[in-house]
């Protein structure tokens, strides 16, 4: 049977079904839905832990009224607390205080939008990146070491020391390519392993006098960078936010033209569609391999810089706050498109920045956790979703090597 008889042997659907089907079964329907039910459920686990609700449980049958209004305050105080951690503050006093949580959630997005484009594009090649940790390490050792030890102006020290995230990151990223292009090693235990070197190597070089001051504490530790190599605040000293949330909405602008609009993302695309319909069709896959983890790492390596040039002192091994693996699951929830991401590093950001007032009103910090586990888990079952919401099935499609030989045959 022939690619044409392939692709034409389903029969077509209305018109109008396929329109819905798009609207209701697409990314951005689901992923809305799944952020609903992922608060709905961190709404329950924040009715039955708070103290009051106990309380009026005991007499729920006697005066149900006073249950129901526990459980609407604990809700209520919660995500209003959560409101004026991360987007405005309206008990604040002055109108510099009332918008700092907004320049907050936008500090903390920047890294997470960064490593999720990263992880984004491997992705979209088929491939999946579980070593942003790793390189986000790496990549603040290598930032480190040229903001404290190389002694440049103004404005070309901070480009140097950038370009040493950068190159860091893409480095430690592209050891993965290597290795799975020319050895067929899988991507996701070399990631991991590589996470555990990256761990170890960059805590021993923060004991030794490329990365720590030897006549201070014996901490694994960096030197404090030059003041000519921290990013500088946007916004004046009144705000924390700096440069690094600039990079990264750069970042998602190159991201999109990279892999929707030039030559290289077209390729980048079809080895994640089909290797094999790519490979027959002259893309050299092993090439696009190594491409594809060295740009993944340039992206994280912006996270990187983003942590070790966001501040003016020293940092531990800690430096990836945890970064490495909220990026993955940023790049989940954003479909691993530009928008998508830019969207749901905003989210996860608000969500961090909120965390220390939704602990004021009494919840605790691993609510937020699990609402950004739930969220993941509903962006990977799309089942589960359409049967909870009675969402109708996606429209059937030609399987994937026959889509990815026929765009690949129109391509050239």
């Amino acid at each position: 049977m022939s690619t044409d008889q392939s692709v034409n042997a389903l029969p077509p659907q209305p018109r109008a079904n396929q329109l819905l089907q798009a609207v209701l079964g697409g990314g951005f329907v689901r992923t809305l839905l799944a952020i609903v039910l992922a608060f709905a459920v961190a709404s329950l686990l924040i009715i039955f832990t708070n103290e009051d609700v106990i309380t009026a449980s005991g007499y729920l049958f006697g005066r149900p009224g006073d249950f129901f209004s526990a459980a609407g305050s604990a809700v209520g105080d919660a995500y209003a607390a959560l409101f004026r951690g991360s987007i405005y503050n309206y008990n604040a006093d002055t109108v510099v205080a009332a918008f700092r949580p907004l320049t907050e959630t936008l500090r903390f997005a920047g890294p997470l939008i960064a490593g999720g484009l990263g992880v984004a594009l491997s992705f979209r090649v088929g491939m999946f990146n579980i070593g942003a940790q790793g390189q986000i390490l790496v990549g603040a050792a290598f930032a480190s070491f040229a903001s404290s030890m190389i002694h440049l102006p103004y404005g070309i020290h901070l480009i140097v020391a950038v370009l040493f995230g950068l190159v860091g990151s893409a480095l430690w990223a592209a050891i993965v390519g290597v290795l799975k292009a020319f050895t067929g090693a899988h991507e996701v235990i070399v990631t991991i392993m590589l996470n555990y070197i990256a761990i170890s190597l960059v805590t021993y070089l923060m004991r030794t006098p490329l990365l720590h001051d030897m006549e201070g504490s014996n901490n694994p530790m960096t030197i404090p960078p030059d003041p000519t190599a921290v990013l500088p605040r946007i916004l004046g000293e009144g705000f924390a936010l700096h440069l690094g949330f600039v990079f990264a909405i750069i970042a998602v602008v190159v991201y999109w033209w990279l892999m929707e609009r030039s030559t290289t993302g077209f390729r980048l695309r079809m080895v994640g569609i089909n290797p094999d319909a790519a490979r027959t069709a002259g893309i050299d896959v092993r090439k696009i391999y190594i491409l594809a983890m060295t740009l993944s790492g340039l992206f994280v390596g912006l996270a990187a810089v983003n942590q070790a040039l966001g501040r003016e002192g020293s940092f531990t091994p800690s430096v990836d706050g945890g970064i490495g693996f909220d990026a993955i699951t940023v790049a989940l929830l954003g479909g691993s498109r530009a928008l998508g991401v830019l969207g749901a590093g905003i989210l996860f950001g608000a969500l961090k920045a909120g965390g220390p007032a939704m602990q004021v009103a009494d919840v605790a910090p691993e609510v937020l956790g699990v609402v950004q586990a739930l969220i993941v888990l509903f962006i990977a079952a799309p089942p589960l979703i359409r049967t909870i919401f009675h969402l109708p099935g996606r429209p059937k499609r030609a399987p994937r090597k026959v889509k990815a030989t026929k765009q690949l045959e129109e391509a050239s």
